[in-house]
């Protein structure tokens, strides 16, 4: 099976989120009102139908269809094949055109017959759209997308120059139904008051080059170009500059993108750089201006990702040979990176788009509009202007913010797509001046991508993903460039090391040796890392496990607990409060799966609650925008914050609090992770009030490796909203008196995982296991998983639980044991104390709040005599607390840390006595750091 990286998957993907721009329109299917077009706050619209085309009856009809404004639609006759190709020189239809001269934006309207209809519903990827070819007067002929398979009938074909009358011509695809063209005046975007009188404190030396290096930096990568790893490199980068790489075109016919040339041209342009060759960077000059004096790129979803790659290709070239350039060929690539910046999505200037979230926060400005404005900065200081603006004054302090938690909200898959973006524009600032200009904090981002690393080389699922193996395959989820953006700055070398395991750069020599120290020296292994990680306030979660030990044979639990924070929306779930659990498989999680953005499925299904193991509170009056559905979930936010205070501020934001987080006793391999949350603020005004607890315990042993103890305790404005429990799972679970038993496996290798449920009793609750149509449904709605996706989440399976009887407030006490194969779990034992839940299995001891309030009253546990056991004190209220045996054997003081809330001792049998505050005598509970597993990576250490 071919692998793909998350740069190559994000350019196959569809990602159809438009609609977050904050300047532009929800992108609509509904017709535009012709009443619209005649409003004197609006520039007037002109609207070409199928009643004023002129239609070639050789090729061409006009039917009736009920679903168009006019009931009638152009479309190619029956057995006639399309000719967008050149294959017909005569156009399907032509519009005589009657608009003042100027620049319009172009839209089209149309809806698929039976043949399209099917040929859309088939389609894997958005090159799979249709297509149609447009010629106005005597111009270049151009192809542009008509119909894209997630149904959205309305294109924006993009912008055109129109001069008094002229003839739009038009050859269809076959499957289409065109109902109008209409032609809308282009209006730039608007530039902000503050980016118009923006005077940057930072900007580019008067000297080239400027772009990745300095006149500072530059001696220093030319003298590491051939040390180490870099050589071979360097070898790829000499043998590509020194081929001559053969163009040839017609300049009466537009150029497609040609990702090889850009490459070609980078090589060469760096080899002048490195090398002063002045034949090989003449090269690059000719090539780049021929090639960007007549691309065009036409407007398929995301094209702005390959439109950026020209520019920045363009930029590079521009900075790198700039003494060897005639003005004459600057004036040419100064005009065309201007004139492609204009078409870019975040458009021009680049105020279309947010630089926070969505497509504007990628390449567009964090790597190729920056890149454009740094080179040209001499020529025209304005650009550099505005993207150091939204760089500096929009992008650097949201980042210190939100990177105090150090992982990324929108998920594994976007987050590294989008992350090194980031990571690409603090380095083009530093490298520019040697100074950083993000917050430190950006360098720990890196370890979200280690931590969500499970044993068959996948990822926890977080956000929308594309990248998963068969089920019992190894597959190693790889995002190489990203993972080199980050230890390169950051200097790590455990990183470095999950940067080679990924492949390396092999398709990217250039950024390699303007980024990598050879002198860092590689650390293959991850057991300096420690095996859980708190995440922090802004993305609240944690992620525990028993080893590092990636491999089809590895006996390694991993879990995970989310919620707490903001949401970001996007590609960010309504997650609040989700676990996942992998052991030999996952065991539970979610099961939603990406297709295409802002589909019914993707909004009622995949991105809701409903898909995650969490729990659900049904009010049946709730709504959620943009979904028919009511999954009883989370709130569902489709808008993000842009600052630091907008998004503490806004209530929309909220994704509820952590109030508990800590593991140990050893920080580097802890026998027990904690972590508590207040989710109440995750839902609607239904939830007056809801904590989920999470206790993940090493148990230090082969057969029964891990273990977790979860605490709901839920309160509804009303009693009737009906609360449901629920975990989701890949196989068919089986139900036990207790609970249910999960299983998966990988090859031979079978982890099971017991679900015992403590409270509510098997009296008081109702088990439901909904599988097929009914496990992707979301009550009385059904959603279709799309077909194209092979994926086990797709045939998942979901366990929901709900009391019997309704009331305002639920408890939910669980208990998870994982065992290998057909290993029997051990046996719990459970009591219930006026302030906690204690959890007695193998030699661990879990007292655990009974509320969502910390405890701040004493109590008593009983420790069975039978061995010494490991005692947990979760949920504790910061302060001293005293812990005595009745006996009087014991008798220690200990403090608890606020956000922590934990206490940790070992003890014989016997009663103890936990009390507040601290008592004369006492000493001072000690704490062995050392005291640690034996077991790690399946071998005694």
């Amino acid at each position: 099976m071919k692998r793909y990286s998350i740069y190559s998957l994000m350019i196959l993907s569809v990602v159809f989120c438009s609609f977050y721009s904050k300047n532009n329109k929800t992108v609509s299917d509904a017709p535009v009102d012709a009443k619209d077009n005649y409003r004197q706050d609006k520039p007037k619209v002109y609207r070409y139908g199928a009643e004023t085309a002129k239609i070639n009856i050789g090729s061409t009809e006009i039917v009736a269809d009920y679903r168009l404004g006019n009931k009638k639609g152009i479309t190619l006759k029956p057995g006639i094949d399309a000719a967008i190709n050149g294959e017909r020189t005569a156009p399907d239809l032509v519009f005589n055109v009657k608009v003042p001269g100027g620049r319009y934006v172009m839209s089209t309207y149309a809806v698929t017959d039976t043949e399209g209809a099917k040929l859309m519903k088939e389609a894997k990827t958005k090159f799979q759209s249709l297509y149609i070819k447009i010629q106005i007067g005597s111009l270049r002929t151009t192809k542009r997308v008509v119909y894209v398979p997630w149904d959205v009938k309305r294109q924006e074909s993009g912008k055109f120059q129109f001069n008094g009358d002229q003839q739009l011509k038009i050859w269809l695809p076959r499957g289409v139904r065109l109902e109008y063209v209409e032609l809308a005046p282009y209006i730039p975007p608007v530039v902000p008051a503050n980016a118009q009188n923006y005077k940057p404190g930072i900007v580019p030396p008067a000297s080239h080059p400027r772009l990745w290096v300095n006149q500072q930096s530059l001696p220093i990568i030319k003298a590491k170009i051939q040390s180490g790893e870099n050589l071979l490199a360097w070898e790829k980068v000499k043998k590509s500059a020194l081929t001559p790489f053969i163009f040839k075109f017609n300049p009466e016919e537009e150029l497609p993108y040609n990702g090889a040339l850009e490459g070609a041209a980078e090589t060469k342009a760096f080899y002048y750089l490195m090398t002063g060759n002045k034949q090989v960077g003449r090269e690059a000059v000719k090539l780049m201006a021929d090639y960007l004096s007549h691309v065009e790129f036409g407007n398929i979803l995301d094209v702005t990702r390959q439109l950026g790659r020209a520019i920045y290709s363009a930029a590079e070239v521009y900075d790198w040979c700039y003494d060897i350039m005639t003005p004459k060929e600057k004036q040419v690539l100064y005009d065309n990176l201007m004139r492609l910046a204009d078409d870019m999505e975040c458009g021009w200037p680049p105020f279309n788009q947010s630089i926070i979230n969505g497509h504007g926060n990628e390449a567009q400005i964090n790597r190729d509009l920056l890149s454009m404005s740094i080179a040209v900065y001499d020529e025209n200081p304005l650009p550099y202007q505005y993207t150091s603006y939204l760089v500096l004054e929009k992008l650097v302090p949201m980042r210190k913010f939100e990177y105090q938690s150090p992982r990324h909200n929108q998920g594994v898959n976007y987050g590294a797509y989008r992350f090194g973006w980031e990571m690409q524009a603090a380095w083009l600032f530093y490298r520019m001046t040697g100074h950083p200009v993000f917050d430190d904090n950006i360098k720990n981002v890196r370890k979200y991508w280690q931590y969500m690393r499970v044993p068959d080389g996948q990822m926890l699922r977080d956000g929308d993903g594309f990248t998963a193996g068969a089920p019992g395959e190894f597959y190693y989820w790889k995002a190489a460039q990203t993972m080199f953006m980050n230890y390169t700055y950051a200097a790590d070398p455990v990183l470095k090391g999950e940067f080679e395991r990924q492949g390396g750069l092999p398709d990217n020599p250039v950024l390699f040796l303007l980024l990598n120290d050879p002198d860092l020296k590689t650390e293959p292994s991850m057991k300096s890392l420690p095996l859980t990680m708190d995440f922090g306030p802004v993305l609240g979660s944690m992620i525990a496990r028993t080893g590092w030990q990636i491999g089809m044979n590895s006996n390694d639990v991993v879990a995970e607990i989310k919620g707490g924070g903001y949401h970001f929306t996007n590609h960010q779930h309504a997650d609040a409060g989700s676990i996942q659990l992998y052991y030999r498989g996952f065991q539970f999680g979610d099961i939603g799966v990406y297709h295409f953005y802002g589909t019914p499925y993707d909004f009622n299904f995949n991105k809701r609650s409903i898909s995650h193991s969490m729990m659900l509170a049904v009010d049946p009056d709730e709504k959620y925008p943009r979904s028919e559905a009511n999954d009883g979930g989370t709130r569902f936010n489709l808008k993000f914050p842009e600052t630091p205070d907008e998004t503490q501020t806004d209530p929309l934001f909220n994704n509820g609090k952590v109030v508990s987080a800590d593991f140990g006793p050893s920080k580097l391999r802890p026998f027990f992770s904690y972590f508590n949350v207040d989710l109440t603020g995750a839902y609607s005004l239904k939830m007056k009030d809801y904590s989920r607890g999470f206790c993940f315990l090493n148990l230090d042993r082969e057969d029964i490796p891990a273990a977790i103890i979860l605490t709901d305790d839920m309160t509804t404005a009303k009693p009737e909203f009906k609360k449901y429990w629920q975990i989701n799972t890949h196989n068919l679970p089986e139900k036990t008196p207790t609970g249910v038993v999960l299983h998966n496996n990988r090859g031979n290798l079978v982890g099971k995982t017991h679900m015992e449920m403590l409270i509510p009793s098997a009296a008081d609750r109702s088990v439901e296991i909904l599988s097929g149509p009914d496990a992707t449904g979301v009550f009385n709605f059904r959603y279709e998983v799309p077909s194209a996706i092979q994926q086990p989440e797709a045939k998942g399976h979901r366990v929901m639980i709900s009391p019997k009887n309704a009331g305002n407030r639920d408890r939910f006490l669980t208990v998870f044991q994982m065992t290998s194969g057909n290993t029997a779990p051990l046996p719990v034992k459970y009591y219930e104390t006026a302030e906690s839940y204690v959890v007695t299995l193998s030699d661990r001891m879990v007292s655990m709040s009974n509320t969502s309030a910390l405890i701040d009253k004493g109590f008593s546990l009983k420790v069975p005599n039978d061995k010494k056991y490991q005692v947990v004190l979760a949920g504790m209220k910061p302060g001293k607390w005293n812990i005595k045996s009745r006996n009087g054997n014991v008798n220690y003081n200990a403090s608890v840390l606020t956000g922590k809330n934990t206490i940790f001792f070992r003890a014989g049998g016997g009663e103890f006595v936990i009390t507040p505050g601290s008592q004369s005598g006492a000493v001072l509970l000690p704490v062995d750091e050392n005291y640690m597993p034996l077991l790690y990576d399946g071998k005694i250490k």
